[in-house]
């Protein structure tokens, strides 16, 4: 069993969780995510199985799409609705959606982002969530992040009260991004405290919410013993990467991860997937960085 399933994530369970709801289902301790989702999130989040696992850190940079509800008039400690109460402020009446879509789009493209305290980052050897939990707050370093385009889905304002004033919007971007920290400044640019009230994610690289099964489905495929059903392969985790297509007199070379002569064409390329003659994923390549007109593997997945 050598694939990708792309779980739909249920909300309440934290990524870890899956993995090991998987590993049971699957029987088989080779399973690994792709991109950690917050326990209250639901969306797609891609399981590699078997020698997939080997190309997860590869994966975990991709791309996502996410659609977001945003809450004005109230920040939190965690900067989503599980948070506590960190400052409040009423939402003037006068705020248009159009501002609020004006607001939005001045954050497409590069950003600086601060990631939350109550997050995975590591700083000093510990995690940012782990200073949080003990009541610290340390310094963070700052990230750039991509946001490739922003889209408001509200076509008005949705006033809970006067301080959780909503709206929706859809976001791509680079891995590394948080939404979290994104509804934050979205409000700072309104003039008011946030937080984000609702998280989904559709997408993440080239898996989409409607390639993604769930946990009954994974499990019905088992008793069917019926894979192909829930297995995508490996092929289609990068597809930012060019295929490089080899003959069958040169697999032994590349089962073996050998350093070889690099193909012209494949020389500005910074990775390459290498694909044997039946379609199958076999290995990730790379110009040598010292060796002029060879390759190297990166990772070999037989």
């Amino acid at each position: 069993m050598n694939g990708i399933i792309p779980l739909w994530k249920p909300k309440g369970m934290t990524s870890h969780d899956c993995v090991d709801r998987i590993r049971k289902i699957m029987k088989t301790k080779k399973v690994g995510h792709t991109g950690t989702l917050d326990p209250e999130v639901e969306g797609v989040l891609p399981i590699c199985i078997g020698k997939a696992t080997k190309i997860v850190s590869l994966m975990t940079q991709h791309q996502k799409e996410y659609r977001t509800e945003i809450s004005l008039g109230r920040s939190t400690t965690t900067e989503d609705f599980t948070g506590e109460t960190v400052e409040t402020k009423e939402v003037d009446r006068e705020l248009s959606i159009e501002e609020c879509e004006k607001a939005l789009n001045h954050f497409i493209g590069e950003i600086d982002q601060i990631p939350p305290m109550y997050s995975a980052v590591k700083v000093n050897g510990m995690k940012l969530y782990e200073y949080a939990r003990e009541g610290l707050t340390v310094e963070r370093p700052s990230r750039v992040v991509k946001i490739h385009n922003i889209t408001l889905l509200s076509g008005e304002l949705v006033r809970v009260g006067d301080m959780d004033v909503r709206f929706t919007f859809n976001v791509h971007c680079s891995g590394g991004t948080y939404i979290r920290t994104l509804c934050v400044d979205i409000g700072k640019a309104l003039g008011y405290p946030a937080h984000m009230s609702e998280l989904t994610r559709l997408q993440s690289g080239a898996f989409v919410s409607d390639d993604s099964v769930t946990f009954s489905q994974i499990q019905q495929a088992v008793d069917d013993e019926d894979f192909d059903r829930i297995f995508l392969p490996m092929k289609y985790a990068l597809p930012e990467l060019r295929e490089y297509v080899i003959t069958d007199t040169e697999l032994i070379r590349f089962h073996q991860g050998q350093v070889l002569p690099i193909p012209e064409e494949l020389t500005e390329e910074k990775m390459f997937k290498v694909i044997d003659p039946n379609g199958a994923l076999i290995a990730i390549y790379q110009p040598h960085p010292k060796k002029t007109g060879l390759m190297k593997p990166v990772k070999v997945l037989v």
